[in-house]
């Protein structure tokens, strides 16, 4: 059994996806601190050939609040705004009629927190690209909040009866393998292969949103992509 654990960013990069694709549960990690200038809420297109920011705004931005507790403000009618800026971005592109609706779907839902939505585009995307890892909310199932950092996920592997813990390479200086062994589980990094594809026949711009990844590659090319990693 294999798990991964992880905040819910907002149509995040392919290296999510990837790890999403490559474990059995999927932890959607929201009783968490809102971390401010992360990507919670926000990542990046590609518009006029430049890295373009997108967002959605939240009241009340605190690293006080967690993820699940930070609400969406529809007061700026960002949704809209946002649409059409996809639009504009990518309305050329190959598979622009495929994967539009789909981001409508997402971005008119109307959910009330950043959490909803986020794991709202994680799920629609994960639909598209037929991935059939099983979600699961931490604010939801494991009510101990006591438990913080390493023994926290040590605690969530456990009660999934995992065997297998998957993290992101950035955890490399948090979590340590022999650690995890102690409680009878496997610790690997995930580490994406450098990834490229054909953007509009100008210079490749890396680490950009799934969005720019779904609008230039048919699914088949894409499901290649999700296995184009590195377990350390």
């Amino acid at each position: 059994m294999k798990v991964a654990i992880m905040q819910p960013y907002l149509f995040p990069y392919i290296g999510y996806y990837q790890l999403i694709n490559a474990v059995d549960i999927f932890i959607v990690y929201d009783d968490v601190a809102f971390i401010k200038q992360g990507w919670i809420n926000r990542n990046n297109l590609l518009l006029n050939n430049k890295k373009f920011l997108f967002f959605v705004p939240v009241k009340g931005i605190s690293s006080f609040k967690k993820i699940f507790d930070t609400e969406i403000d529809y007061k700026m009618k960002w949704a809209k705004k946002m649409l059409m800026t996809i639009e504009q971005a990518y309305k050329k592109a190959p598979y622009f009629q495929d994967v539009f609706p789909i981001l409508q779907s997402v971005l008119e839902s109307q959910k009330a927190t950043i959490s909803e939505l986020a794991t709202e585009s994680l799920l629609q995307v994960c639909k598209y690209l037929e991935i059939e890892t099983e979600f699961k909310l931490s604010s939801v199932l494991y009510k101990d909040t006591e438990l913080k950092g390493k023994e926290r996920v040590i605690e969530i592997c456990l009660h999934e009866k995992a065997t297998h813990y998957i993290n992101p390479i950035g955890g490399q200086e948090l979590y340590s393998k022999e650690d995890f062994l102690m409680h009878n589980l496997h610790l690997n990094f995930i580490k994406t292969e450098q990834i490229s594809y054909n953007q509009f026949n100008n210079e490749f711009i890396p680490s950009l949103s799934i969005i720019d990844v779904l609008m230039f590659n048919s699914l088949d090319e894409i499901k290649v992509m999700l296995n184009q990693f590195e377990l350390i």
